[in-house]
């Protein structure tokens, strides 16, 4: 919604609040939504509205279309129409409407944007309803999903939308009319790499490293046995609003970095804080069920009350043949081995895809040393998705090994309650990526996953993505810890 901070008879709210008279016209009041032609009576007259103005603008005005406007996207069934509102009327009339929809079927993150309408009236103040449409659709689609957003636009209107951001792309011929292609840049994967992953490099200089080719690996070898340390922290917000959760995913975490690296769990360390006793069997109730599930004993640890909420467990495993996550090399295919069951764990959906807590142990077990199993054929690189998302995680194993990588979108195992967007940027309850030289045998999936070769490493560095019609964008520009090659 966007509106003036105007109050009763025009005055602003400020100056009301204070007994000063408005020195200023009210601001006109502008109102954006999404209707549907298959709601209520209301969102059908606008979805109506919409598309007469549709017809009045590109028909009767421009003559872009002989007759009417109207085509496949407008039957599609997953088409979003926004529309603009008059909000100063009390009628409520639409001033303006855009529509957007997935290019692909099955929506593969890929959306585009058309038939942007404004009123004739509504354009005496400027571009601002226009805008306002363009802006809602570029935030509607990402919410879908969207990693790839594009619309074809008139020529006239390339400036317009340059000033909102989007890039041209290349000259087209629509209807007989000069159009370009544009694209509104998604920094929906890079912005998840820059928050969690790109400071580490800075954080971490000067501390001792770890042994050479496992620079930045899910867990350490440590020096002179075939143990695999690995140390994961839990969000102090995540402990505090579901501790249970909390506790099982302290060891989810740790078990899934031992897997990475090909190794047996022997035991966890735990670190609990608490403001008392009842909260901390809270976390201990979720932990002592996730470590019984996984076949994986609490060894030790150390518990505080009467402090903020934290969580951190450590893990320990043993492997005679560790996989580091910097083993792959240009021109290795890229695998990725998911759980697809389950769903998003309530309260953190689009983030937190929980596959694990309905298993059975046997599964668990099964997934954790599936890795192992492979044994001197298995992965020459591999890493857990974890913070940083499947994207991410793509681009701290190809940094590792000192390459860039592409991910095939198409390809990808992916649930269907699950977006695209979502899907590479949430943490899942099990998934791996593995790299294999070109035309190497696949191992034996873990139980109950789904496993497909999706992308490829590539010289270079960052990780692009690549879509049906042949064409990259850009996930990750460039490195994303810093740390480099392992």
């Amino acid at each position: 919604m966007i509106t003036g901070p105007t109050g009763p008879r025009g005055l602003d709210v400020c100056e009301l609040l204070i007994g000063m008279p408005s020195r200023t016209r009210p601001r006109p009041a502008l109102l954006v939504e999404r209707v549907d032609a298959d709601a209520g009576p209301a969102e059908r007259a606008a979805v109506a509205q919409y598309r007469a103005l549709r017809r009045e603008v590109f028909v009767a005005e421009q003559g872009l279309f002989p007759s009417h406007d109207s085509d496949d996207v407008d039957d599609d069934p997953r088409t979003v129409v926004l529309v603009a509102r008059d909000g100063r009327d009390p009628e409520r009339p639409v001033v303006g409407g855009v529509r957007l929809t997935p290019v692909t079927d099955p929506d593969l993150g890929w959306w585009a944007g058309s038939r942007l309408a404004v009123h004739p009236q509504a354009r005496r103040g400027g571009a601002q309803v226009g805008a306002a449409l363009v802006r809602a659709a570029c935030a509607t689609a990402e919410a879908a999903g969207a990693l790839r957003f594009e619309a074809t636009v008139q020529a006239a209107n390339e400036r317009f939308f340059a000033r909102l951001g989007w890039t041209r792309l290349t000259d087209v011929s629509l209807v007989g009319q000069p159009h370009v292609l544009m694209r509104w840049p998604v920094h929906r994967i890079g912005a998840l790499v820059a928050a969690t992953k790109a400071p580490l490099h800075g954080l971490l200089a000067g501390l001792a490293g770890a042994p050479a080719g496992f620079l930045g690996d899910d867990g350490a070898p440590v020096p002179g046995s075939d143990l695999i340390a690995a140390c994961d922290a839990i969000l102090p917000s995540m402990v505090e609003r579901d501790p249970e959760w909390a506790g099982w995913c302290s060891v989810l975490v740790n078990v899934n970095d031992l897997a990475a690296m090909g190794a047996t769990p022997v035991g966890l360390l735990d670190a609990v804080g608490a403001r008392d006793a009842s909260f901390a069997a809270r976390v201990l109730s979720g932990l002592r069920a996730a470590a019984e599930a996984w076949g994986v004993p609490v060894l030790g640890g150390h518990t505080q009350l009467g402090v903020p909420a934290a969580l951190s467990v450590t893990a320990l495993g043993r492997t005679s043949r560790p996989i580091p996550a910097g083993g792959g090399h240009a021109g290795d295919e890229v695998r990725v081995t998911a759980d697809l069951g389950g769903g998003w764990r309530r309260g953190h959906t689009g983030r937190q895809w929980d596959s694990t807590s309905h298993r059975e142990p046997a599964v668990l077990r099964g997934q954790q040393r599936a890795v192992a199993l492979a044994g001197p054929s298995g992965p020459a690189a591999a890493k857990d998705v974890s913070m940083a998302g499947l994207a991410g995680t793509l681009g701290m194993l190809a940094e590792a090994s000192g390459c860039a990588a592409e991910l095939d979108i198409a390809a990808v195992p992916r649930p269907a309650g699950a977006s695209v967007g979502d899907w590479l940027t949430c943490f899942p309850g099990y998934a791996m990526i593995t790299t294999d030289r070109l035309g190497s045998t696949a191992p034996p999936p873990a139980p109950a996953t789904t496993s497909a070769v999706c992308g490829r490493l590539r010289p270079g560095a960052g990780v692009r993505l690549r879509w049906p019609d042949g064409e990259y964008t850009e996930a990750v520009a460039g490195a994303v810890t810093g740390m480099g090659v392992a």
